[in-house]
């Protein structure tokens, strides 16, 4: 690798192309143009985008309304444009939130957002690691992992191998006490935007991940183990929770809400 492609302004990131496609200012020129050839090969990519931080918000209440105050989001990118400490310190001021990204300059950008915020950090790590996030200090000093806890996984794990990842989310999954849920949303191989997948991988193998390809459904289900998914399921993402049918217009995001430990499915909020 070149000095320049080394160079954060120089080399996109999956975090800052994410804040790009979503509108936001914490991004280079690298990355708007990295953003812009993705729109190329998938017009509907930045409202894909949109609809998948809807649902990040949609899901983040949820929990709220079932009493869970804390959430470690993993693979967050840069909290801006309406991030998971905004909607949570909104409703439950003392909410706590722990931003995990493997860029380190997404990181650095998330600690300057969140500065003079006692409830809210950001660190660096690699969520092929689990166990070097639950016992990241700053971890331990704001969650609780004996209480419910709410584990974001959005719109991450399809850039995450299949070696890893089925493993790395079982291990979150097992350290995380009985009342927590797990917030996944990923891509899905069943549309149309698939035909574009080698274009789309070979975009991202220039940033900071290697990989990036949807997976079945039945792929994406079974990273909740045996969690009870919330009605209605795992649906395209601009349906939960409501569900719906029908065609969804090469939108190749599909989302699900699940609880750990749950003697039976979890009321719909």
């Amino acid at each position: 690798m070149s000095n320049a492609e080394a160079d954060p302004a120089h080399r996109p990131s999956s975090a800052r192309i994410y804040d790009a496609l979503l509108g936001g200012n914490h991004n280079f020129a690298a990355d708007r143009a990295a953003a812009q050839q993705l729109l190329a090969v998938i017009p509907r990519a930045g409202e894909m985008a949109r609809a998948n931080r809807a649902f990040l918000h949609r899901a983040v209440r949820y929990l709220l309304d079932r009493g869970v105050h804390q959430f470690l989001d993993i693979g967050s990118g840069i909290p801006t444009v309406g991030n998971v400490h905004e909607i949570a310190q909104r409703v439950v001021p003392d909410a706590r939130v722990i931003y995990v990204d493997i860029d380190p300059v997404a990181v650095a950008h998330s600690n300057d957002i969140l500065h003079g915020n006692p409830n809210a950090a950001a660190i660096q790590a690699d969520m092929r690691f689990p166990e070097a996030i639950l016992h990241h200090p700053q971890v331990g000093s704001l969650l609780d992992l004996g209480q419910p806890v709410g584990l974001l996984l959005v719109s991450m794990l399809h850039f995450v191998p299949d070696d890893d990842a089925f493993t790395a989310v079982a291990r979150l999954r097992a350290a995380l006490p009985a009342g927590s849920y797990i917030v996944i949303s990923h891509g899905v191989s069943e549309t149309p935007a698939d035909a574009a997948e080698d274009q789309i991988t070979a975009l991202y193998r220039r940033t900071d991940v290697s990989n990036a390809h949807g997976r079945s459904r039945a792929e994406i289900l079974s990273f909740f183990g045996d969690a009870t998914l919330v009605p209605p399921g795992l649906v395209w993402v601009p349906e939960w929770p409501r569900g719906g049918s029908g065609d969804p217009h090469d939108m190749a995001i599909v989302a699900a809400v699940g609880q750990l430990g749950a003697s039976e499915p979890a009321a719909q909020g």
